[in-house]
């Protein structure tokens, strides 16, 4: 039986949104600390949104709150989302910096120097695609465009910002992203579904950006060679786990394939020791802990939120404002990307917007493959330009080492790909046929 609408039953999302965006704004941009809005505690602001929640409803005791949570976290989809988080920061944990590396040196010196800023954004869109982390990837890449940048007398903000983009790609698409495990898990979709129904936007949008980075580099290239050290073998657990993915293997046994392969070859090819690699797992792996109880607690409220009636609520403003399932797929969007803009974090949006979303779609009649493609795309094609964004944010640094002073605003207008990106996701919406409404 559904709850009555009720939309006060989303004082606790304000909450949240409120807390953590304000207080983001005031340590980034009041004190002018560098980072400022991860250095709030994401977790702890959700535990003052799910106290929030508890305080809400008298009518029902604080007991029967705590059976309506752990329901909420008990969901297969929750307990799915978690275990895969856990491997995938694995096996991240276990390929490391120097398969990453590899990538982007070994596509650097096989076409030639003046499309170095379309080959940046290519070998970030690999890494990113096979490590499943935008901002891994922009962490390990970014110093290389700035090198490249150097060596080729190429713009470092457009080096920087093909480099973001690239990594949006592949977070975007990558099989063991944390934005594309939340968005299936969440929808009940298969990730090879979702990667198929992301592709037809996703890759030209993807060629029309490296088109415009070819336009905007090749003619200003001054000269200059790039030339390191690279070795293949690291590349093939990445390629293993795409692979397998694509096949339709089970994600779990995907990334397993890839973990063994990867302890194997690290180990062999002297990359690290057995014990480096079993510290290197732990920490892949807690660096996952954040992220899993986010979605533990998210779970908790979101259970309440239900049961108050305030996604009901939600739900009847969304079908006054959008009508059919053009209109169905734009609100999901709307709402996944608002939720990016307050929480500077892709995978946060994605788990707070899954449940509405997954009654949007069963409303609107739209499949859960294209609803957590929805999810995925624009979470990410916002995550990517907002210049709080942990990805802005983690490049700019990268920038700063090297001894170089650029803002996000010198950064910005060069991340051309999540621009691209949203206006191809429109125009296939838009070219959805009106009888299917």
């Amino acid at each position: 039986m559904k709850s009555e609408p009720n939309i006060k039953a989303m004082l606790p999302i304000a909450v949240f949104v409120l807390l953590y965006l304000g207080t983001g704004i005031i340590v980034e941009y009041g004190m002018g600390i560098e980072m400022g809005f991860y250095k709030v505690p994401v977790v702890g602001v959700f535990l003052i949104a799910l106290l929030v929640a508890c305080l809400q409803n008298r009518k029902l005791k604080f007991n029967q709150k705590v059976e309506i949570m752990a329901k909420g976290i008990g969901n297969p989809n929750i307990v799915m989302m978690i275990l895969i988080f856990l491997c995938a920061g694995a096996f991240v944990g276990i390929v490391g910096r120097s398969s990453a590396e590899s990538v982007a040196y070994f596509f650097l010196s096989i076409f030639p120097p003046e499309f170095a800023i379309v080959v940046l954004f290519i070998v970030a869109a690999l890494v990113s695609l096979t490590m499943g982390t935008s901002v891994g990837t922009i962490t390990l890449i970014a110093p290389i465009s700035i090198f490249v940048a150097d060596a080729t007398g190429f713009g470092i903000p457009l080096a920087v910002g093909s480099v973001i983009g690239g990594a949006m790609f592949g977070d975007n698409l990558s099989f063991i992203s944390d934005t594309t495990i939340a968005a299936c898990q969440g929808q009940g979709c298969r990730m090879k579904d979702k990667f198929l129904e992301n592709m037809w936007f996703a890759i030209p949008a993807a060629l029309i950006a490296a088109v415009i980075f070819a336009i905007l580099s090749v003619p200003n290239y001054t000269g200059g060679v790039i030339d390191s050290d690279y070795n293949l073998l690291l590349i093939v657990p990445y390629i293993l786990v795409f692979v397998a993915s694509i096949a339709g293997l089970n994600v779990f046994l995907s990334l397993i394939l890839g973990m063994i392969s990867g302890a194997i070859i690290m180990v062999a090819s002297n990359e690290c020791t057995f014990i480096d690699l079993m510290g290197n797992i732990g920490s892949g792996m807690s660096g996952m802990f954040e992220t899993s109880m986010v979605a533990i607690l998210v779970a908790c409220i979101v259970a309440l939120v239900i049961e108050y009636g305030g996604f009901e609520a939600v739900l009847q403003w969304i079908k006054k404002k959008f009508k059919g399932v053009r209109g169905g797929m734009f609100g999901i969007g709307l709402m996944v990307g608002v939720m990016d803009v307050s929480t500077a974090n892709n995978t946060v949006a994605i788990v707070m917007a899954n449940p509405l979303a997954k009654d949007i779609s069963e409303s609107y009649g739209i499949s859960s493959r294209k609803t957590a493609s929805i999810l995925d795309t624009v979470s990410c094609v916002f995550q990517g330009l907002i210049p709080y964004g942990a990805q802005v944010l983690v490049a700019l640094a990268a920038i700063d080492i090297a001894g170089y002073s650029y803002s996000a605003f010198d950064v910005l207008p060069n991340i051309i790909y999540p621009l691209v990106l949203l206006v191809c996701l429109i125009v296939s919406i838009m070219m959805i046929p009106k009888n299917a409404e």
